[in-house]
């Protein structure tokens, strides 16, 4: 039974049709969103109606929080600030009610579905193996699928130790019997992983395996519409470095 997890599209509608036409090639029996949707990039509308329909589940992300005036910006830079002012600014009443209603969390039988961690589902940033053994103590799960950083990668937990693992493209990750795995799937629309691709993650209940799927798409034209929407130029010009 094959899943899609995809997160952090933030708008990019040139790499989310970059995957959703990956997706229509492998037919998933699922496709899951851990949320912001919107944000940063130029087509939250687009992006929210061309994705919603196609999804088994989703969760909120802080963006789409913040989009919606459910979250403070004054903790944001000043950039992802502006870009959220620019959002809100362009969002339709059915798109902000869809963003109202998504859920913290997501438990399926084979998963724990989060934006930010298991333990603080949409603000906090796992970024280390002692990070990651917190939310393993503090939320019974075997299998945590998180976005949030926009770097993908697993962390493992095998009992005793925690250790954080690279999630190379193309290569199965194999989810072992008795080890508990929080797995970071990436970012569609703004990779910060140094590989300017559009990223999900392929995980196969079957197999008993995890793969990270990275997409080209022609991220200029994505940069041209941001350039044209008065977006701050740095959003612009940091997709073809993947930061």
């Amino acid at each position: 039974m094959p899943h899609a997890v995809i997160s952090d599209v933030h708008a990019n509608l040139e790499a989310l049709e970059a995957v959703l036409a990956d997706l229509d090639a492998r037919r998933p029996d699922a496709v899951i969103c851990l949320g912001d949707f919107v944000g940063y990039g130029p087509d939250p509308v687009a992006c929210v109606e061309g994705l919603r329909r196609r999804l088994g589940g989703a969760v909120v992300g802080n963006h789409d929080r913040a989009a919606i005036e459910q979250l403070d910006i004054s903790v944001f830079n000043p950039y992802a600030s502006a870009a959220i002012v620019w959002t809100r600014e362009h969002l339709t009443e059915e798109v902000r009610a869809y963003l109202r209603e998504l859920p913290e969390t997501l438990r399926t039988s084979a998963l724990l579905a989060v934006h930010g961690s298991p333990r603080d589902p949409v603000e906090e940033y796992l970024i280390d193996a002692a990070g990651a053994r917190e939310s393993f103590e503090a939320v019974e799960f075997d299998l945590c699928v998180v976005g949030h950083t926009h770097v993908p990668g697993v962390f493992v937990h095998d009992g005793e130790s925690v250790a954080a693992l690279p999630l190379r493209p193309g290569d199965p990750f194999e989810l072992r019997a008795g080890h508990r795995y929080i797995i970071n799937v990436g970012s569609v629309g703004q990779p910060r992983d140094g590989d300017p691709r559009a990223a999900y993650l392929w995980l196969d209940e079957g197999a008993g395996t995890a793969t990270l799927v990275r997409l080209d798409y022609p991220l200029q034209k994505t940069q041209e519409k941001m350039t044209a929407a008065g977006l701050p130029p740095v959003l612009a010009e940091r997709l073809a470095f993947g930061r």
